[in-house]
């Protein structure tokens, strides 16, 4: 079972940028589906971003594409989220999330998030 811990949260003017990392153990990270999802106040979270087990395939929601990136590190067990042109909107608790290879898009692994948080 793998357990996962995001970092590099903060809080940011808009137009800046911030990366995100989530750390991954106890488990082969490849056998795993890494996405990001982020949760505003009194919203319901929402999916970001997620990359496969080799980095060859990306998803990105709408609303970021163009300003975000998800990449994986396999040899570091762990995944990145580049966040630039931040936007007050963006603001949220952002959350790591994994799914086994092969079980779609039911993220059954999650990590406890960490705070963005985007200044106008």
């Amino acid at each position: 079972q793998v357990q996962l811990v995001e970092s590099g949260g903060g809080l940011v003017q808009a137009g800046g940028s911030l990366r995100l990392s989530c750390a991954a153990s106890g488990g082969t990270f490849t056998n795993y589906q890494m996405a990001w999802f982020r949760q505003a106040p009194g919203k319901e979270r929402q999916f970001v971003a997620s990359v496969n087990w080799s980095g060859e395939f990306i998803n990105y929601a709408d609303f970021v594409k163009g300003r975000f990136t998800i990449s994986r590190d396999n040899a570091k067990n762990t995944a990145y989220l580049q966040m630039n042109s931040l936007k007050p909107e963006d603001t949220g608790v952002y959350y790591c999330a994994a799914v086994q290879n092969g079980m779609g898009s039911r993220y059954d692994y999650w990590g406890q998030g960490t705070q963005v948080t985007v200044s106008s």
